[in-house]
């Protein structure tokens, strides 16, 4: 039950990485065959990473107590700004211009800002550049490790088992790429599936703060974590049935 209520959560939450993934991939104008190679590095490096936060956080909180409180205050700030986010009807763009990465790597390199292929690295009058792949890659990693600052303690407020927590993480991250292709053109149609997700972060938050309290049962935040999933997932069905939206099947899909 610990290893499902973590999968879950760290399932829930890479759901919120995919629109941030989407937004790179459209900003830098990779092709969708390209896209598949740039997922498959970014969920390599980012298991390494996460398995080095996982094993700091576990030691963290074993040598100090104060640390569950950070975290879960970490936590609570996020489904905050989650449900914000959620809430506004801005649609949200990236800015290319304002990006620090984008104009470190301008400053620094050259960038074949017109490269069709699917190399990292190509060369300019016999001098190596980098592809917007590259930077789509290094950006992807960037986010992924600013999501983990979220995801990580959300599961340790679940168990502090480095085995179960190391492994409900690469499990739902190496879903990430197939999940991907199957929900990129179908996430606009999931309403309320951001506001499902602050709600799990705010309870896991919640979840982490009363722990030295009163612990509550894995079974029942097991079945809070899904029937939340579930609720905003039907919701958001509900929603487009009554207004007469249908919902795009034939959509390319990429193995």
């Amino acid at each position: 039950m610990e290893f499902l209520a973590s999968y879950l959560i760290e399932k829930s939450l890479s759901v919120d990485n995919l629109f941030v993934f989407i937004m790179i991939f459209q900003a830098l104008s990779i092709e969708r065959k390209n896209q598949p190679h740039i997922l498959k590095w970014g969920i390599l490096s980012a298991i390494v990473f996460r398995i080095i936060f996982i094993l700091l956080g576990v030691r963290l909180i074993e040598q100090f107590q104060v640390t569950i409180y950070i975290f879960g205050a970490i936590l609570l700030y996020a489904a905050y700004k989650m449900l914000k986010d959620a809430m506004s009807d801005e649609e949200q763009v990236m800015d290319l211009e304002k990006s620090r990465l984008i104009n470190f790597f301008s400053g620094h390199f050259k960038i074949a800002t017109s490269y069709k292929g699917n190399r990292f690295f190509t060369r300019i009058n016999g001098k190596r550049a980098l592809t917007p792949l590259f930077i789509a890659l290094v950006m992807i990693e960037t986010a992924d490790i600013v999501f983990a600052v979220d995801s990580i303690p959300a599961v340790l407020a679940i168990t502090q088992d480095p085995f179960i927590v190391i492994t409900s993480n690469i499990m739902a991250i190496l879903g990430l790429r197939a999940l991907f292709f199957v929900l990129s053109g179908m996430l606009g149609y999931f309403k309320y599936l951001k506001h499902g997700v602050a709600l799990i972060l705010l309870f896991v938050g919640v979840k982490m703060m009363i722990m030295h309290f009163y612990k509550i049962p894995v079974a029942v935040s097991l079945g809070v974590i899904f029937s939340i999933l579930v609720l905003s997932v039907g919701v958001s069905l509900i929603i487009l049935k009554r207004d007469g939206i249908e919902i795009d099947d034939e959509a390319e899909v990429i193995p």
